[in-house]
């Protein structure tokens, strides 16, 4: 498996194509700890679309070495752009999902969209905490718990399905994730709360990057409508809601997700 390093950091990645010219490069990122093969269902889609794709697992996350304490949102951004500086690419669209998705906004915020054409944003809110002018946060997370609704890890919220009701949806997640939870490390839990702090709004109204904010309609952690008023954000904002799909939406419901994502990334200018 091909790597870099950046900040003293690994970050693994693997390359899938099917050997014909490519239209352009799709870069995957994954969320929260999760693997790069959690794109599993999206990997085969994208290369019949055309794409070149680029599956990444950060530090912490698959194959690459535990996250290192002291990494930020700014860290993963910089690691990003290291990573697509060393690929060279051009024209390339992000797609992240949960924190994966707020990884490209600190990516754009610290280093523009000149390397970008589209981004695709999966079941994340721009803004986890709850305010008069932002209702659309992690659900239950105010100014009261700011720095300790995630210190044990991420809370449950009794939204969404429940596990024992999903069916094939979970099936397919887990065989995607390839692992169940497991506890959270230090510098895993000071990441975890760094991102919860962030409002990256202003990333997104200052952005003329067309980008997609994906909704699970079932997500555990946040109100779908944050998708849509994401979109309403940004200079080329769009948005669509998944139906029956948990935060996992790309594992959970892949064939929709597919068919939103294709037909984004084709009408992308």
């Amino acid at each position: 498996m091909p790597s870099i390093e950046s900040g003293g950091a690994r970050i693994d990645y693997t390359v899938h194509e099917d050997g014909s010219r490519s239209s352009s490069t799709v870069v995957l990122l994954a969320g929260f700890t999760a693997p790069a093969t959690s794109w599993r269902y999206q990997i085969p889609s994208l290369i019949r679309a055309g794409h070149r794709v680029v599956a990444v697992d950060l530090p912490g996350h698959g194959t690459a070495p535990a996250m290192p304490h002291g990494t930020t949102m700014q860290t993963r951004a910089d690691h990003v752009h290291a990573l697509l500086t060393k690929l060279d690419l051009q024209d390339a669209a992000l797609i992240g999902g949960s924190m994966g998705g707020n990884t490209i906004w600190s990516y754009v915020g610290a280093y523009g969209t000149g390397r970008l054409r589209a981004a695709v944003v999966v079941d994340q809110t721009p803004r986890m905490l709850n305010t008069p002018d932002w209702e659309y946060g992690f659900y239950g997370y105010g100014r009261d718990q700011v720095d300790t609704f995630f210190a044990d890890g991420i809370p449950s919220t009794g939204h969404g399905t429940p596990i024992w009701k999903r069916g094939m949806r979970l099936v397919r997640f887990l065989v995607a994730m390839g692992r169940v939870d497991r506890k959270l490390s230090q510098p895993e839990l000071a990441l975890l709360n760094d991102h919860a702090k962030r409002d990256w709004r202003p990333a997104i109204r200052s952005s003329d990057l067309p980008v997609l904010f994906v909704a699970g309609s079932e997500s555990e952690f946040w109100p779908s409508a944050h998708a849509e008023k994401a979109a309403a954000l940004a200079p080329k904002g769009a948005s669509t809601v998944i139906p029956r799909a948990g935060h996992a939406t790309n594992m959970e419901r892949p064939e929709p997700f597919n068919t939103a994502v294709a037909d984004f990334l084709s009408s992308a200018r």
